[in-house]
């Protein structure tokens, strides 16, 4: 065979590969709102930048009917390419074939760009839209699901990992994308769940809708399985990209620094008069935090999931971080069980990955009730605590106005190793708030009391000037600084840029044990 007869074979071949299941598969999948595995590689990555591996993969199953059936690719297109100039390695599941059922030659294709991934120092883009294991292939499809498994868990705090839900993710594929960082969904044409409709309603009972077990909105509000949530997947693929951009590349870089022409030393006197006059008013922390960082810009993770914690990145004179703080606006701020995991989590892979941490404090403490405490507070609150400890990188804190018991120490206290702690003058830092305080403390005088009510104000008064301000907390060196609001943003940018060649020892441990 001509060397010209060869080329014009394996460009066929390719353009065979490019058709996926073919025609009538294709257009099935836009029609219901969903692009194919391919074009969603084009909509991600760079223009042109796209290399693919395993093109000429094909199953290896002859049971079933499957011996004449092996069309090239074998249902995942993987390789690598650039998004914004920087590699990323991917790979796209493709429900034009077979379902895109996995068998154990396509767990293969992924395990293998995993590898390059972690060899490279360059982050994993996982694009999902399978029925499932390949029941033709029986063990092996489940072999190779733990396969992918492993990997994942190995690439764990090496490399960050992205998970796109665009399709059905059912069964034992749902705990891939549960082990990678970041969980994203489209709203109407994807789900997740371990056993479906069907059986739920044969084992409990229970009737309830594909949507209703595990679609987008329920896993962004309920479960927490899901960080961010897009209407379309051409949004889900902008979100990615905003994601991206904050986080480095691996874990031996530092985070990205981009120029920024939002001034370091830029002022905001409406800071000074965010909060409200009675400290039992709420307010939106959100508000504060698009105040002072670059550009007004806010990316916030998780914003269905416990509210009242919020978590995220922005950057601060072109430098990115990430944001954990209490919201006032949602339960007062307090911590609860989810808002306790939530924060942990997310601590967890800022410090993994070199993002420093910016925490905004207005806690009045842990939520109290049984549900709280059988649903495991003391565990979960301790998750948070831990992860504020262990954590290497630079950690700065803000308290703007409660800073109560528990609370006070697990967010990001000096106490746990915050590097800097400044405080604005409206804040409260004590063992509890002032109704408790007195009722505990006084109760044997206010019994006596010809005015109860009088005096108890009088010595919520007293005990407001003497603990539930921030002096107290600077005089003992807890709080580094007690600042005007107005000026956070510049203390912030001191203060990251003085820590930027932080350094800290870790004990020669195997690993630590967090109260899973």
């Amino acid at each position: 065979m001509s060397i010209e007869r060869k080329i014009l074979e394996l460009a066929n071949k390719r353009e065979q590969a490019h058709q996926g299941g073919g025609e009538a598969r294709i257009e099935k999948q836009h029609a219901q709102g969903k692009y194919t595995a391919r074009e969603r590689l084009e909509k991600i990555l760079d223009e042109g930048s796209f290399e693919e591996l395993d093109t000429f993969v094909t199953h290896r199953c002859t049971d079933f009917g499957m011996d004449g059936n092996r069309p090239l690719g074998d249902g995942v297109i993987t390789g690598h390419g650039t998004i914004g100039g920087r590699l990323v390695f991917v790979f796209s599941q493709d429900f034009t074939v077979f379902g895109g059922s996995l068998s154990k030659a396509y767990a293969e294709k992924i395990c293998k760009v995993m590898d390059l991934a972690v060899k490279a120092g360059a982050p994993i883009i996982g694009l999902n839209d399978s029925g499932g294991a390949r029941i033709q292939e029986g063990v092996d499809a489940l072999a190779g699901y733990a396969d992918i498994f492993l990997k994942n868990v190995l690439a764990s705090g090496q490399v960050p990992q992205l998970s796109l839900i665009l399709g059905p993710c059912a069964g034992g594929a749902v705990y891939s994308p549960a082990i990678t960082d970041f969980v994203m969904m489209t709203r109407g044409s994807s789900y997740m769940f371990l056993t479906g409709p069907k059986v739920v309603k044969q084992v409990t009972r229970e009737e309830v809708t594909t949507e209703q077990l595990g679609g987008a909105d329920i896993h962004a509000s309920k479960s927490g399985v899901t960080h961010l949530v897009a209407d379309d997947e051409d949004q889900a693929f902008e979100m990615l990209k905003t994601l991206l951009s904050f986080l480095p590349q691996n874990h031996r870089e530092r985070t990205p620094i981009l120029e920024c022409a939002d001034p370091a030393d830029r002022v905001d006197p409406s800071l000074n008069f965010i909060l409200p006059d009675s400290p039992s008013m709420p307010y939106d922390m959100g508000e504060v935090i698009q105040t002072v960082v670059d550009d007004h810009q806010f990316f916030e993770i998780h914003p269905q999931w416990a509210p009242n914690l919020l978590v995220g990145f922005a950057r601060f004179n072109g430098r990115s971080v990430g944001i954990v703080a209490n919201q006032p606006q949602s339960m007062a701020g307090v911590l609860d069980n989810d808002s306790s995991i939530k924060g942990a989590r997310f601590v967890r892979f800022c410090d993994a990955f070199n993002i420093p941490l910016v925490v905004f404090e207005d806690v009045p403490g842990f939520m109290p009730g049984t549900s709280q405490e059988y649903g495991g507070i003391i565990r979960n609150g301790a998750k948070l605590l831990f992860a504020f400890a262990e954590a290497t990188v630079p950690k700065i804190t803000i308290v703007t106005r409660k800073a109560y018991g528990g609370a006070y120490c697990v967010m990001n206290s000096k106490h746990i190793g915050a590097d800097i702690n400044l405080a604005w003058p409206s804040a409260e830092i004590a063992v509890m708030g002032p109704d408790g305080a007195v009722e505990i403390i006084h109760r044997r005088e206010l019994k006596k009391a010809e005015d109860p009510q009088a005096r108890t104000e009088e010595l919520k008064t007293e005990y407001v000037e003497l603990f539930a301000n921030p002096y107290n907390a600077a005089a003992k060196g807890y709080i580094d600084d007690v600042i005007e609001p107005a000026n956070t943003r510049f203390r912030i940018i001191k203060a990251l840029e003085m820590l930027a060649d932080k350094r800290e020892a870790t004990p020669p441990i195997k690993h630590s044990n967090i109260p899973l």
